[in-house]
């Protein structure tokens, strides 16, 4: 590592933040010991304290390895666990936020609705796919749509010349929501198209997380694309606070052309994600284009996040598009984009995934970087493999996060032995998250099979029932098992003791990573 790298590491947020939070971390630690040490009551008070969270922690309607792993730490720190769980403990985010959340929910209740006739026609055309459309409705508020025509991208260097052209396209405005946003090949064409719309009097908004981007863009950049004239946000700036609210990040990637056209899926903005540039081998991601009535509902998502803190909110129905301009576009099965969020109690994603493994009656074929579930996810996927369903997962033979790669290594166990097919993309990084089941259905979004993504991250997807994307995601799944490796039991045998008692460790705490 080069001394500019290393001085750019120690003067980065980053790692001025952590410092400032371990250190507000090790005054609490020494303010409690000494405490504990010379008011012998408060050492009583403390213990008391942990076994009573102890006892809510296990009675709270949270995911039980969740809850399992608080309670292991609460005790076996009797002194800290309660304090700490009280500031970092639980799938809660912070009252602030869901008030914010359950605000701009409000603001589109009554602006969004469903046709009831296509739940109706889909009813009656597949009672199993119903379920999962009304669900999505009734549960997300996102309705579904026909009149949509869909694009499926296998990999990043396919989907951005598309994305491009669509931005060259844009009449009226532009919305970008992306967790990372990086300065290279990838984000300077889109900056200069975008630079030509501000000109051309057209409405720019970028909004990037800020944990996504630490280390990505230089700080302060939000002022330089404002100087630019694109209108610009940070969601949850990270802060060197000892709060719950910095583990919620926006890990959605949005983007929206006049109303009209709007995209989504694993790919950031980049140039890994168009392997421009090498990191982990070939780098495997995919995005859908969406052109019809469904892009509505990726406006309101956009939009939704955006009023969170404006004063004088958005006339959403200003960024609506005409149906007129949707009437020369055929009917390309049944398209249903939604999102989830951790400040309410429905987990969105994971209940999604697993409706679509137990609607299968052949097979499911899923791909994710990280294979972190939980036990709700894991006993859906080897129930229907023991019921005879074909249950294939593939996630990467190079890994971006060694320990989050050990952890998903740890999961392969229980899923083989079950009949589940488990496959390493042996070219490098499969960041791509996508289910397809029986020819029918598919899923392609940015939700990883892991606790993150299910619990603490904002996240969003797109259901597709009987439509093109099914085929082709499906198609993909095929190309990807050609170039990947199988996994067998015993391959996983054969690891070495000392990587098996690290994954076994490491496993305790998944809940946590």
């Amino acid at each position: 590592m080069s001394l500019k790298r290393i001085i750019r590491f120690f003067t980065s947020k980053l790692f001025i933040v952590a410092i400032l939070i371990f250190i507000q971390l090790g005054f609490l630690g020494a303010m409690v010991l000494t405490l504990s040490e010379y008011f012998l009551p408060m050492y009583f008070v403390l213990i008391a304290l942990s076994f009573i969270v102890s006892i809510y922690v296990l009675n709270k309607n949270e995911n039980p390895s969740y809850k399992l792993t608080w309670v292991m730490l609460i005790m076996t720190l009797p002194i800290f666990g309660g304090l700490f769980y009280a500031l970092f403990g639980g799938q809660k985010v912070p009252k602030e936020l869901q008030k914010r959340d359950h605000e701009s929910q409000e603001n589109i209740q009554g602006i969004i609705c469903q046709d009831e006739a296509l739940l109706e026609a889909l009813e009656k055309e597949d009672i199993l796919a119903h379920r999962q459309a009304k669900y999505l409705w009734q549960t997300a508020d996102f309705p579904l749509y026909r009149k949509t025509e869909t694009t499926f991208f296998p990999v990043g260097e396919a989907m951005f010349p598309v994305m491009l052209e669509a931005l060259k396209q844009a009449k009226k405005f532009i919305f970008l929501e992306y967790f990372i946003i990086e300065e290279g090949i990838m984000w300077n064409q889109i900056l200069d198209i975008l630079c030509d719309k501000v000109q051309q009097g057209i409405e720019v908004r970028v909004m990037y997380d800020d944990v996504g981007c630490i280390g990505k863009l230089p700080p302060h950049y939000e002022e330089k694309l404002r100087r630019l004239g694109i209108a610009c946000k940070i969601f949850n700036p990270l802060r060197p606070r000892l709060a719950m609210q910095m583990n919620n990040r926006d890990h959605r990637k949005i983007m929206v052309v006049d109303g009209e056209v709007g995209m989504t899926g694993g790919i950031n903005l980049a140039d890994e994600y168009i392997n421009a540039v090498e990191r982990f081998g070939h780098w495997k991601d995919n995005s859908v284009m969406l052109r019809g009535k469904a892009v509505w509902s990726l406006t309101l998502m956009f939009l939704q996040f955006w009023n969170y803190d404006e004063p004088q909110k958005d006339d959403f129905y200003q960024y609506k598009a005409d149906d007129a301009c949707f009437e020369h576009i055929q009917d390309d099965g049944y398209v249903q984009p939604y999102s989830d969020s951790p400040t309410d109690n429905e987990n969105v994603g994971e209940n999604t995934h697993i409706n679509m493994i137990n609607a299968a009656t052949r097979y499911v074929y899923a791909t994710t970087p990280y294979l972190v579930i939980d036990s709700e996810t894991k006993t859906a996927l080897t129930l229907a493999a023991k019921n005879g369903v074909d249950v294939r997962i593939i996630v990467p033979h190079i890994p971006d996060k060694k320990y989050v790669f050990a952890l998903t290594q740890g999961n392969y166990r229980d899923l083989l032995a079950a009949g589940v097919k488990i496959y390493e993309y042996t070219p490098g990084f499969v960041h791509g998250k996508s289910f397809v089941v029986d020819d029918k259905m598919a899923v392609v979004g940015t939700i990883n099979m892991d606790y993150r993504s299910y619990y603490l991250h904002y996240e969003c997807g797109v259901w597709f029932y009987r439509s093109r994307v099914v085929d082709a995601v499906k198609q993909d799944y095929m190309d990807m098992l050609d170039k990947s490796h199988q996994v067998t039991m015993e391959e996983y045998k054969q690891m070495r003791l000392p990587r098996r008692m690290v994954i076994a460790l490491l496993n305790i705490f998944s809940p946590m990573m």
